[in-house]
């Protein structure tokens, strides 16, 4: 492993067991490295293995084999307890639908992640935050009244407001139309190239993949088949 990276897999399998005895696999020896303040896409097809492999790097789901090493941390053999307490401190998620809850205003909403993580702390950055996400005069709007893009933006500003190393991202324009879409992806790459935020994103989309100034990694069947590097960083 290559052990100056942030995200460390090597030799990765999931393999699901459906009715009792049949076996379908997810992943099939993913190896991936990913370094502190780089922004990688993983692009490709519904069921080529990329959200399995998401799921298993943010600790939301054990793997089959294989190691994973997250921020330091072995995931491999960590308990539900801990791997909770990793995506705490140390994972922020960003998911195709915002997760907002409707009856919190913007700002309440963001709060509540650091509520959860119990940290009553003010970030110094906050506010310089939320003025790269653009969002600063939209705190008091609760999400029915602000744009699909803007739902996803504050979705962002709580994913990263305790200052986790990683931020990762399914399918994070997924419910956009293309402005809004354009929009939350130069958020990200801001986040990434302002506040050195390492990112993760898995799409299907290779206008979104585009996005990424570090590296596209090419999914389908269970592997990753491609390694495609912009040099743009």
């Amino acid at each position: 492993m290559v052990h100056d990276s942030i995200i460390e897999v090597e030799g990765l399998t999931k393999v699901y067991h459906m009715s009792g005895r049949v076996e379908v696999p997810a992943l099939r020896g993913v190896d991936l490295s990913v370094k502190t303040g780089e922004f990688v896409a993983i692009l490709g097809p519904s069921g080529s293995g990329k959200s399995s492999l998401f799921h298993i790097i943010g600790g939301l789901t054990p793997p089959s084999t294989g190691c994973v090493r997250v921020a330091g941390h072995d995931l491999t053999n960590m308990t539900d307890r801990e791997r909770t307490a990793l995506r705490r401190h140390s994972v922020g998620f960003v998911f195709q639908r915002f997760n907002l809850l409707p009856t919190l205003s913007a700002a309440e909403n963001i709060e509540i992640a650091k509520h959860i993580a119990g940290d009553r702390q003010t970030d110094p950055r906050f506010e310089n935050l939320l003025s790269l996400l653009g969002i600063e005069h939209r705190l008091h709007h609760k999400p029915h009244a602000l744009s699909g893009g803007e739902q996803q933006r504050v979705a962002i500003a709580r994913a990263i407001v305790n200052q986790p190393p990683i931020l990762l991202a399914d399918e994070p324009t997924g419910n956009l139309d293309s402005q809004n879409s354009k929009a939350v992806l130069t958020t990200l790459k801001t986040l990434n190239k302002e506040l050195g935020q390492t990112i993760l994103m898995i799409t299907h989309n290779a206008e979104a993949a585009a996005f990424c100034d570090a590296r596209t990694l090419h999914m389908l069947d269970g592997k990753i088949l491609a390694e495609e590097s912009t040099g743009r960083q």
